[in-house]
């Protein structure tokens, strides 16, 4: 038996084996049954539906699901200087596909947990960077891997002041997060994508921000 779904999970969770039983947004599409593979801190699930295809026939899938809850993203620029500030912080994921040393350089993010999209990354940025951001612009809403991951980013950006950021330490010890700060003009930023800035959100936000955001000529 898999804790989270009669039994509490180690987040206190339990029904993880229900969810998408009650879709009814797509008339072609009906699930069957939802089988809670893993519930550790995210959530592991298959699911079986019903597929009703263009021309009428109906088939019946079976897809896996990574449920690891929806996240925030932020740019932080300043306009004046024509700079950005990112994090540098090592990740195993990237680092055992190929990364060479696993240290990947960020726009600050993370997960909502219960905050909503604004008040969550207004915490993370606090948390990454140390810098405490006032209003923040809403960018757009991505999902970022649609085929296997839920999760839907929330992205951001917001102004910054100052140039004690660059260098300096930050994230919670306690969650062992030892995280760099960077500073980086932002034409530097764009010439490093796809050498030493591999990370999706953070490309995203770059692009936006010298085709119609801040940058923007």
């Amino acid at each position: 038996m898999i804790a989270g779904a009669d039994t509490p999970d180690r987040r206190g969770r339990t029904g993880l084996h229900l969810t998408g039983l009650d879709l009814d947004g797509n008339p072609d599409i009906s699930v069957r049954e939802v089988e809670l593979l893993a519930s550790d801190w995210f959530v592991l699930r298959a699911t079986t539906y019903d597929r009703r295809r263009p021309d009428g026939t109906v088939t019946t899938e079976r897809r896996e699901t990574y449920d690891r809850g929806n996240g925030a993203t932020i740019l932080l620029y300043d306009l004046e200087r024509r700079t950005v500030l990112l994090t540098r912080q090592f990740r195993y994921p990237v680092y055992v596909n190929g990364h060479p040393d696993g240290m990947l350089l960020e726009a600050a993010a993370g997960l909502l947990d219960e905050d909503d999209p604004k008040t969550a990354i207004r915490r993370e940025a606090a948390e990454e960077t140390g810098v405490e951001v006032g209003e923040v612009t809403h960018v757009f809403d991505v999902y970022m891997s649609p085929g296997s991951v839920t999760e839907k980013l929330h992205f951001f950006a917001a102004p910054y002041e100052g140039d004690r950021w660059a260098g300096t330490s930050a994230g919670i010890a306690e969650e062992g997060e030892d995280i760099e700060v960077v500073e980086l003009g932002i034409d530097d930023a764009i010439a490093r994508i796809g050498h030493d800035v591999v990370d999706a959100k953070t490309i995203m936000l770059l692009q936006w921000a010298v085709l119609s955001g801040p940058f923007a000529r």
